[in-house]
């Protein structure tokens, strides 16, 4: 068999990514939409589809729909209505499936993402509401399937992308950038393990140059933006093989088994036809009005790409800080909260992304768990600045004391462990002697010439006054004493 040019053919992906809303309730009726209770334990007639069950909608879905779509770029449907989708699942309890199917409350829209290759933006289709199924489970009983219909009716968005993504890398910054605006707006949490995101892959692939998709193939319920990468690499690979070798693509409905990075193929994908959408009888239309929208868009925090901007000009900081910072929107809150203290940014932005998180990576701890008050850490900070305390004394010493006793006041901690800098001419003076009466030999190399030896003396004293000797003060006397008496 001819050896495959993978490099001729292009890679054409189109992502749907479900977004469980951050509500109290479910779409259309008061069961709780929280995560983690016992199985079937919130539900209700309406859940479960009785008859005579009205549903009604919920308002907080609506809204938070619109903050996603205007925070894309999109055009906010004024007139919506709700469709009936209908299919059958074991885990569907209505038969049917309450979905917006031609008013999608936001149209078109855009998302910015960074590769390798640059930036750009990946065009949206639309955002629609929905309601979300419940969960078919295959691992409690070895005989049957187990059905939970605590999730049936939990509020979702549907965010659709054009066939606008070229490779997996950009599938992954499309994802990941995605993830943070959901989190941003506190719309969704963007949790893939408790699937409150969850993402569906359309991949097909063509010639370079050719202008007509390829035949598409969906990849299911991908549950992380790694794996959502390598189901795209593998199902490339794979469809360019069949094209290759002049195979049939079948348009049809696969998952990805993350065990051996490969699809396996599940249904032959269904049609819009197959679904039969009729206006839900149920429910009325429902409009969004002019003071309903303005209260919307007075409501966006902002985001990231503000806010680097902002850091970037106003704060001084290096692109690189900013952008670290901000993909995370707890880490703003606190950076936010923590220049309120204090008039160095960038030394601001050096302990969060130094001390700060290496301290949140050891202990399993995010910014909603940080014991340390922003106050508290600004006047530690302080005590670098005013020369008080060296950086590594305060990084090593007295921040792992304060992370242990927060209420605690860093300069006492400080004092109590005899940490406070000494800028005593003669103390320090008598470290200097005391180091270089142990390195004669070095001391003669320095005066030689050997000039980069300074810093080995220096850190000697540091070693010997237990990191309190002023480093500024121990220069210009280590240099004062080598000089002078060579």
């Amino acid at each position: 068999m001819p050896e495959i040019n993978y490099d001729a053919y292009e890679i054409v992906v189109g992502l749907e990514v479900h977004a469980q809303l951050l509500t109290s309730t479910k779409l259309f009726c008061g069961d709780s939409a929280a995560f983690g209770d016992p199985p079937n334990t919130q539900v209700s007639p309406v859940t479960l589809g009785y008859p005579g069950a009205l549903p009604r909608l919920n308002k907080k879905a609506v809204e938070y729909a619109i903050r996603m779509g205007l925070a894309c770029k999109c055009e906010i449907e004024r007139n919506n209505y709700f469709a009936r989708k209908n299919y059958f699942y074991p885990d569907l309890p209505k038969g049917y499936q309450i979905s917006q199917h031609t008013t999608p409350i936001c149209k078109g829209g855009r998302v910015t993402i960074r590769t390798t290759e640059g930036q750009r933006d990946v065009q949206l289709n639309r955002i629609h509401l929905e309601e979300d199924a419940g969960k078919s489970l295959h691992d409690v009983d070895p005989l049957f399937t187990a059905i939970d219909l605590n999730r049936a009716g939990v509020p979702l968005i549907e965010i659709v992308t054009e066939p606008d993504i070229r490779s997996s890398e950009e599938a992954f910054a499309y994802l990941t950038e995605l993830r943070k605006m959901l989190r941003y707006l506190e719309v969704c949490d963007g949790n893939m393990e408790e699937g409150s995101m969850r993402c569906d892959a359309n991949v097909s692939v063509r010639l370079k140059g050719e202008t007509r998709l390829g035949t598409k193939v969906e990849v299911k319920n991908l549950n992380s933006i790694r794996n959502v990468r390598r189901a795209i690499d593998f199902e490339a690979k794979r469809l360019i093989g069949l094209v290759a070798e002049g195979l049939p693509v079948q348009q049809e409905t696969r998952s990805f088994d993350a065990n051996n990075g490969t699809t396996f193929s599940l249904r032959t994908k269904e049609e819009a036809n197959d679904y039969r959408y009729f206006a839900d009888p149920d429910l009325p239309p429902f409009e969004v009005s002019d003071a309903f929208l303005a209260s919307i868009q007075a409501s966006i925090p902002p985001m990231p790409e503000e806010l680097v901007g902002r850091y970037t000009t106003e704060l001084r900081l290096s692109e690189y800080d900013a952008r670290v910072i901000c993909d995370d929107k707890e880490t703003v809150r606190y950076f936010e909260s923590l220049i309120t203290h204090m008039p160095n940014y960038k030394a601001a932005a050096n302990w969060l992304l130094g001390p700060v998180k290496s301290s949140l990576n050891e202990q399993g701890l995010d910014w909603k768990n940080f014991p340390v008050p922003p106050e508290a850490l600004a006047r530690l900070i302080q005590l670098v600045e005013e020369g008080r305390v060296s950086f590594s004394i305060a990084a090593e010493r007295i921040f792992p004391e304060l992370v242990r006793e927060p209420s605690r006041q860093p300069l006492d901690i400080a004092v109590a462990l005899n940490l406070i800098q000494s800028s005593d001419t003669a103390e320090i003076s008598a470290w200097i002697e005391q180091a270089l009466a142990g390195m004669p030999d070095k001391v003669t190399e320095y005066r030689k010439g050997k000039k980069g030896l300074i810093g080995l003396f220096v850190g000697e004293v540091k070693k010997l006054s237990r990191g309190k000797a002023d480093p500024k003060l121990t220069n210009q006397l280590l240099l004062e004493k080598l000089e002078n008496q060579a």
